[in-house]
């Protein structure tokens, strides 16, 4: 966005300290804000201050005074990669009536999906203000990996260790049963490596006292000092490096999906090409999940199901490489979002250059 519209100065809100500190790092922090409470005095003191030119929500981000209060300022307003999981959608249709005055104070939705765009446009959204350009984290180019990556990778290699498992975003009640599942692995691949991230940090110690109480070798990544890993676990304890390990992975496996807490984004692991293993609970990802079910580029397990698929992959080298090679296909052919989006955007704030030189122009007159 900077380097196509280098005019405008580009400040980034977030709503987590862990947003924050990432949003910060790459966009410096005189550019990066707390999003304000939904309250008109604190939106209000944040428009005054910014007076914006082009609002950007990610998603549904509907919050009405925000919403209100930014288009009443002269702002045009967008909402990118906007979608309604399934799991959203059923309070969003019986508040309809009052989402539809709401969601007039929006220009534009860039929606994900043809079936997003049918959803909005049901609970209020004018069917000439909503677009389908796709799926902006198919375009997500992957960073410059940290140095973890390529040690982990040299430690791995010196050792013999593997196979690897990259376990990521796991969530309450999941780490259990894919440690058991883990065990299961090392009776026939004693050096297997889990690398194992949980998705919320304040979580990190619980999972190293479920490491210690099950008997399983672990270290955890911010005090691990190049110690033997094979036939253990590393526990992931950082922020932001999951994306990158996933490299590693001979199998990746994607939390927040063996309960039911609608799973988390696969695009991930993806874009390295590793062969995917999902839960069944992936509602709201249903239709990045589901495209890459009907390209034949993920498993979906239950519980139950687990030890048997990561066991089955591991041992079939061939139908492996081929899930991975099929997921990294399948991210090639939906990528282009980014510049549809783009080029709205762009589009939408010439039509409000145009109005306020007609503005200007007729204020001239008079």
């Amino acid at each position: 966005m900077r380097r196509v519209l280098p005019r405008y100065r580009l400040v980034v809100s977030t709503t987590t300290d862990t947003g924050q500190d990432l949003a910060r790092k790459r966009f410096g922090e005189e550019n990066v804000f707390y999003f304000p409470l939904d309250f008109r005095f604190a939106v209000r003191h944040y428009m005054r201050a910014l007076r914006p030119d082009l609002v950007v929500l990610a998603e549904t981000e509907f919050w009405p005074n925000f919403l209100r209060l930014a288009h009443g300022s002269g702002a045009r307003v967008a909402v990118v990669n906007a979608r309604i999981s399934d799991r959203s959608w059923p309070r969003y249709q019986r508040f309809r009536w009052a989402l539809r005055h709401m969601l007039s104070n929006v220009d534009l939705f860039l929606a994900q999906t043809e079936e997003d765009k049918l959803r909005l446009q049901s609970i209020g959204a004018d069917a000439d203000r909503v677009q389908v350009t796709g799926n902006l984290k198919f375009d997500v180019v992957l960073p410059t990996p940290p140095a973890i990556v390529d040690r982990l990778r040299r430690a791995l290699a010196a050792e013999g260790a593997g196979p690897v498992l990259v376990c990521g975003s796991t969530v309450e009640d999941e780490e259990a049963p894919l440690l058991r599942a883990f065990e299961n692995l090392r009776v026939s691949h004693p050096r297997a490596v889990m690398i194992l991230a949980p998705r919320h940090p304040e979580r990190f110690d619980k999972v190293a006292s479920l490491l210690q109480e099950m008997g399983i070798s672990s270290h955890r990544r911010s005090s691990w000092g190049g110690e033997p890993l094979a036939g253990g676990v590393l526990l992931v304890d950082t922020i932001g490096e999951l994306a990158a390990l996933y490299a590693l992975a001979d199998v990746a496996f994607v939390g927040g999906s063996l309960v039911p807490r609608g799973g988390h984004n696969i695009i991930e692991p993806a874009q390295h090409g590793a062969p995917m293993v999902t839960g069944n609970h992936t509602e709201n990802f249903r239709d990045i999940v589901g495209l890459f079910q009907s390209r034949d580029a993920v498993r979906i397990v239950g519980v139950a199901e687990l030890p048997l698929m990561l066991m089955h992959l591991v041992d079939h080298d061939s139908e492996r490489m081929a899930l991975g090679r099929r997921a990294k296909e399948t991210i090639l052919s939906q990528m282009g979002a980014t510049t549809r989006t783009m080029d709205a955007l762009q589009r939408l704030l010439a039509r409000r250059d145009d109005s306020q030189r007609a503005s200007a122009r007729a204020a001239h007159k008079d």
